[in-house]
Order: C-alpha cells, then sequence, then structure tokens
C-alpha cells in the first residue's frame, strides 16, 4: 500500500500545516503505507520525509535530475525521472491514495492532473485534500463553480474527498 504526498516546497508557512503533515504521515505509517513524495528536503516535503523516517517507514521520494543536491537523504527509494511530467507519473504508480496538503502552483498543478486522470480512468486512487483551517475553501468554490456552470460533473467534483481534520483524513487510509 501506498500513500502519495502532494506538498509544499516552501519553508515558512503556517507550523500548523507542518503539524498536521507530521500527523497524518505518522497515521499512515502505523497502518503499514509506503510514504511517496516530491522527495526534497523543502518545505512540508521534508517535513513528510522525516516524519516517514521517524516511523521506520519505507519512503519513496521522485525528483527531476535538475533537482539534484536536493534529495532527502532518509528517502528509502529514490527515482530519478528526466521531467517534472515524468515525475508525476512515477509519483501515482502503485498509489492508492493521493493526499494533497496545504501547497501552492506545484500542489495544484500535480492536484489538477490526478483528478483529470481519475476523471478519465487513468488513475485508480483515491484522492483527497487536507483542507486545515479552510485553506482549500477556495478550491472547492471554485469546483462548485464549475459544477454550477456546467464546466465539471457533479460525479467529478466528487473525484476530490475535503477533508476538514487530520482525523477525518485518517479514515480514508
Amino acid at each position: 500500500m501506498r500513500v502519495l504526498f502532494f506538498c509544499s516546497a516552501v519553508k515558512d508557512i503556517a507550523p500548523e500545516y507542518n503539524d498536521a503533515a507530521r500527523r497524518i504521515v505518522r497515521a499512515a505509517c502505523q497502518k503499514g503505507y509506503e510514504i511517496v513524495s516530491g522527495g526534497t528536503v523543502k518545505g512540508t516535503m521534508g517535513v513528510v520525509c522525516d516524519e516517514a523516517a521517524a516511523c521506520g517507514a519505507r519512503s519513496r521520494g521522485v525528483l527531476p535530475r535538475f533537482m539534484l543536491g536536493l534529495e532527502h537523504p532518509a528517502l528509502t527509494d529514490l527515482v530519478w525521472t528526466e521531467t517534472m511530467s515524468d515525475r508525476k507519473e512515477k509519483m501515482r504508480e502503485g498509489v492508492d491514495l493521493v493526499i494533497a496538503l496545504p501547497g501552492g502552483i506545484g500542489t495544484m498543478d500535480e492536484l489538477f492532473e490526478t483528478m483529470v486522470l481519475v476523471k478519465l480512468g487513468r488513475f485508480g486512487g483515491r484522492v483527497a485534500a487536507l483542507n486545515i483551517n479552510g485553506f482549500y475553501d477556495p478550491l472547492a468554490a471554485l469546483l462548485d463553480h464549475f459544477v454550477n456552470t456546467n464546466m465539471l460533473e457533479p460525479a467529478d467534483r466528487d473525484i476530490l474527498h475535503m477533508c476538514s481534520s487530520v482525523e477525518e483524513l485518517e479514515e480514508l487510509l
């Protein structure tokens, strides 16, 4: 079983986001999941890798070669790719659940591509976002707007499980 985390590479974010990341990674490790992430030492990605290592879990990081030197030293499996597109594809391999933690445009890119792949039947895992402190409320409103303007089918809106707490997210593990 594998769980993939999309998350921020920014260092200075609200501490509750990284605290939540630690808690959900710990819960996934306790349930026997291998942790997959972007695998760098930066921001929440580094926190995810640190927590997986602290739990003694397998941790897979996927990085494009131009990020050489940013790989987390505690990864148990490191996969190099040539492009960011290849990175996303390799990150999703064998994954049962994708979790978007608070993040920026890279996280949105990864999340939206994964949702499209679910819609097209090209990815069979579940997709969730940790909406801690309402972080993803604007995204939920945008998706609802897409539905209300017939740009998105209601069933496709439901691809993304919006979880407002770590405990709610744990139920998907």
